[in-house]
């Protein structure tokens, strides 16, 4: 029944866009994506759930960034991805926003592939309720945010059967090849850009270069569902995700191994 009415939504314009011909592209999504919930602000907030850190006595584990500069929160947040194991062994990507980029990682946490990426033209990290079922002509701009979170994601394709990786179905984000319809937004050069804020220009749908989307993004998650982590610009990563930062967890642990707590601090007598 839900794919029945969500074709019919797309027939008649509405979702992210019509059709995948000028803007953020939707499709029939798999209807089994994480849900969301409503935050105290009335946006729509994906369900965070928190991860215990690694047991104790376990080596840390870190993403392997290689030789690519990527910002302390992208790290941050990839290296806790690793350690806690909350990927589920799952190929993931963290999508930095105040960067405008994108790192494709495998199930371990080697990176497969980085970008630069358009992004929602609003500042943001909430969406507005019922975004999904829009037209884009009554969008307003400080409407078009690309929601920070935790998604489940996976490969599906549009009505005219152009693949796109299916993100957040409630809010009807996905990430796909650049969408280059409309000459006037200049989407192929702002990707170009060296200034993150040049890459805030779409719906809130997530468009990165053909050929990445291609040679990285759709062979990542080609036979399997993955995880997108869209990085907070209004907040912590830690409020977002209820990570930790593997750094200070190793250090703790190390000071607990070389100080235990004797039997009367712990209250034993």
């Amino acid at each position: 029944m839900m794919r029945e009415v969500f074709l019919g939504l797309l027939a008649t314009g509405l979702i992210c866009t019509q059709a995948y011909a000028s803007h953020d592209a939707a499709h029939l999504p798999d209807p089994g994506l994480a849900s969301s919930v409503l935050s105290a602000e009335g946006g729509a907030v994906p369900t965070v759930t928190q991860t215990q850190p690694a047991v104790a006595g376990k080596s840390a584990k870190r993403a392997n960034f290689e030789q690519t500069n990527a910002s302390k929160e992208a790290r941050h947040v990839a290296n806790w991805v690793v350690d806690s194991g909350d990927n589920l062994n799952k190929p993931f990507v963290i999508v930095d926003k105040l960067e405008a980029r994108v790192f494709v990682f495998d199930a371990k946490g080697q990176l497969r592939g980085e970008s630069s990426a358009l992004l929602g033209l609003a500042r943001g990290d909430h969406s507005v309720p019922g975004i999904g079922t829009k037209k884009l002509s009554t969008i307003r701009p400080e409407e078009r945010t690309t929601p920070a979170g935790r998604f489940v994601a996976n490969l599906d394709k549009n009505l005219k059967g152009d693949e796109m990786l299916w993100v957040d179905y409630d809010t009807a984000i996905s990430m796909h090849r650049v969408v280059t319809g409309n000459a006037k937004e200049r989407r192929a050069e702002r990707l170009a850009s060296s200034l993150p804020s040049e890459r805030r220009i779409s719906y809130g749908c997530i468009n990165v270069p053909v050929k990445f989307y291609e040679n990285v993004v759709s062979p990542a998650f080609t036979g399997t569902d993955g995880i997108v982590y869209v990085l907070p610009e209004t907040r912590s990563a830690r409020e977002v995700f209820g990570s930790y930062d593997v750094g200070e967890r190793v250090r703790l642990q190390a000071a607990s191994q070389s100080h235990p707590i004797l039997p009367e601090a712990q209250g034993f007598r």
